[in-house]
């Protein structure tokens, strides 16, 4: 284990109680704006100080209010990059990774690592610039280089691409992926964005209204969400309330639908499907169906299906191009695979 976190903190109208564990990994905090997520990493850094709990990293006790230990920032060693990478602008490239290497009392060893960094971030050429001449996602490497001169026990990335233009997240994200697992150590990342999410993370905690909803591996937050919130902020876009109608089925009323599951978890209020498990052709929890609207995408159709004329609310299918053919098909049947039912229920506040 190299975090652990259990924290409170009351701010009046916001209540942050939240906890959780990593090993060296990367866990993404994934929530809504105000959940809470940059605040966990603020309290994780000394920038703000919680209520009450314990904050440790590697064995090293950084806040526990008990015990009455409340580490300055800079003893407690944690990487923080915020959003807008809060460079120094009267400094070069040079002087804000000297910076963080400042630590280091040793000056040939203090310039042998800064060089080193800049090596590996490619950032030679650009020494003595000033970050105003530097583009986003150079910005960005200039902030870690800094960050990681400082040899850093934890890494902290909060919303580190939303300063930059879409069509360099990508590949930045590729970068920062790189970063990550050459870093070794436990990396959080703070994220609204499910997409990069899935593809940086190895471990999900799920926040809403300052607390951790759900939490495992990537593959288990999105396969078993468990609450309405957390199927939202995985991409679950068909989310209605449910009925429970037996042992091991559960009726949709908005939908006009009922559905065969394997099992009913206790509290289950609402029922969601992922819009690319809505299968054409016959299985389980088959229906027929009309089309009311077809969406095109650049890649493929988002089909608006209602499975009775009288039925309030319509569910969505994702289907590739390649499969469906609109002119041909006015009504057509759907099935619903038993393991792709999300079977969720609302997380009760105290």
């Amino acid at each position: 284990m190299s975090i652990l976190v259990d924290i409170e903190k009351d701010l009046g109208g916001f209540f942050l109680k939240t906890k959780f564990e990593a090993g060296d990994e990367v866990l993404a905090l994934l929530g809504g704006s105000g959940c809470g997520k940059s605040l966990t990493l603020k309290c994780i850094a000394g920038i703000e100080r919680p209520d009450r709990g314990h904050i440790e990293v590697d064995g090293v006790t950084l806040f526990d209010s008990e015990k009455h230990i409340n580490l300055s920032p800079q003893q407690r060693r944690t990487g923080l990059m915020f959003q807008n990478y809060a460079l120094f602008p009267n400094m070069t490239v040079l002087g804000n990774i000297s910076a963080g290497a400042r630590r280091e009392s040793d000056k040939a060893k203090r310039g042998e690592s800064v060089r080193a960094v800049m090596a590996s971030y490619g950032l030679e050429p650009l020494a003595d610039r000033y970050p105003r001449q530097l583009s986003g996602g150079q910005q960005q490497r200039v902030a870690l280089a800094r960050i990681l001169v400082s040899a850093p026990r934890i890494l902290l990335l909060d919303e580190p691409f939303s300063a930059l233009d879409s069509h360099l997240r990508f590949r930045l994200e590729r970068e920062m992926h790189k970063v990550a697992r050459d870093f070794g150590k436990t990396v959080i990342l703070v994220s609204h964005d499910r997409d990069e999410v899935f593809r940086l993370s190895d471990k999900i905690a799920v926040m809403n209204e300052g607390r951790v909803e759900a939490f495992g591996t990537r593959d288990e937050v999105f396969a078993s969400p468990n609450t309405v919130t957390a199927a939202i902020l995985t991409g679950c876009k068909n989310i209605t309330p449910c009925v429970v109608r037996g042992e091991h089925e559960i009726e949709a009323p908005a939908w006009g639908l009922r559905f065969l599951v394997d099992a009913i978890p206790p509290g289950c209020t609402h029922v969601g499907v992922r819009m690319h498990d809505v299968l054409p052709g016959d299985g389980v929890n088959a229906f027929d169906a009309g089309i009311d609207e077809i969406v095109e995408n650049p890649f493929s159709y988002t089909l608006m299906l209602k499975a009775s004329p009288h039925a309030p609310e319509r569910i969505g299918a994702e289907l590739p191009r390649e499969i469906w053919d609109q002119e041909e098909k006015n009504a057509v049947r759907f099935h619903i695979e038993k393991d792709k039912i999300l079977l969720l229920r609302e997380e009760e506040r105290a």
